[in-house]
């Protein structure tokens, strides 16, 4: 018998469901009650959720469901302290696919760039959805080491990426060259370039860098003479960086005002 009245609870009330000619078919209706059957709801047997009585069932979808909440792995729904409103993400079409995920941002805010692909989840969970990456380099590590110009890799970047791009997109990028390295946007060296070519040599690797390429420094003679008594000179640029990290020419002005002292 389908379904199996005893088992369910159904009302020995026959003539609730059934009439006299012919037991098949029968008059209930499901949706005359609290719970609409939609979904896999519709072809799941009776026993499924009424045990023995068809009076009192939980219209919660956990209380039926807490088996496959807890089950749940791929992402754990427990660990990931997620809501035991299933509603929430899923609807009761078979398999619990497609899920909805409305509070993302309680794990990752999608905004900038990330937000035209807030819908396509395999963008970023290809292998999954536990142990997902949150942060820039955790995903884009391929990005990193691919890049070029410059080459993040050899000149040693830091892979924290929003220190010079933002979640709109990879341009324009910032970069405080003047307080981590040398005095490019201020100071004497300012407007006295065009490209990062001009004094990085090599785009394989950014950490190879030239002083005496440019107009004022690559006459070796003039810049010997400016450097007569200096201990240690040497037509060198990582010897012109070690003296001048800043850019200045202080201690050419010492030097210089010693001579016309003398």
């Amino acid at each position: 018998m389908n379904p199996n009245h005893q088992q369910v609870g159904i009302s020995t009330d026959c003539q609730a469901c059934h009439n006299s000619a012919a037991w098949i078919p029968s008059s209930f209706n499901h949706g005359s009650t609290t719970f609409i059957l939609t979904g896999a709801h519709t072809s799941t047997d009776c026993s499924n959720c009424h045990k023995g009585v068809t009076t009192g069932t939980s219209s919660d979808c956990y209380s039926c469901h807490k088996t496959n909440f807890e089950s749940t792995t791929n992402p754990n729904h427990v660990s990931g302290n997620f809501p035991t409103t299933c509603e929430v993400c899923h609807t009761t079409q078979p398999g619990w696919k497609p899920a909805t995920f409305t509070n993302h941002d309680q794990f990752y805010v999608i905004q900038g760039a990330h937000a035209a692909f807030k819908n396509d989840c395999q963008k970023c969970h290809s292998s999954g959805y536990t142990n997902t990456p949150n942060t820039c380099f955790g995903c884009h590590e391929a990005k990193y080491n691919a890049t070029t110009n410059p080459n993040h890799k050899t000149a040693a970047f830091p892979t924290d990426c929003e220190s010079c791009h933002s979640q709109n997109a990879w341009k324009p990028a910032t970069f405080d060259h003047d307080g981590k390295y040398f005095p490019i946007y201020s100071g004497k060296h300012q407007g006295e370039w065009n490209t990062c070519s001009d004094c990085h040599t090599s785009s394989a690797d950014y950490r190879i860098f030239s002083c005496i390429n440019c107009h004022e420094h690559n006459n070796k003679a003039n810049v010997d003479d400016d450097h007569r008594g200096v201990n240690g000179y040497s037509y060198v640029s990582s010897e012109c960086y070690r003296c001048h990290p800043n850019g200045k020419g202080d201690g050419l002005k010492a030097i210089r005002l010693k001579r016309i002292e003398n």
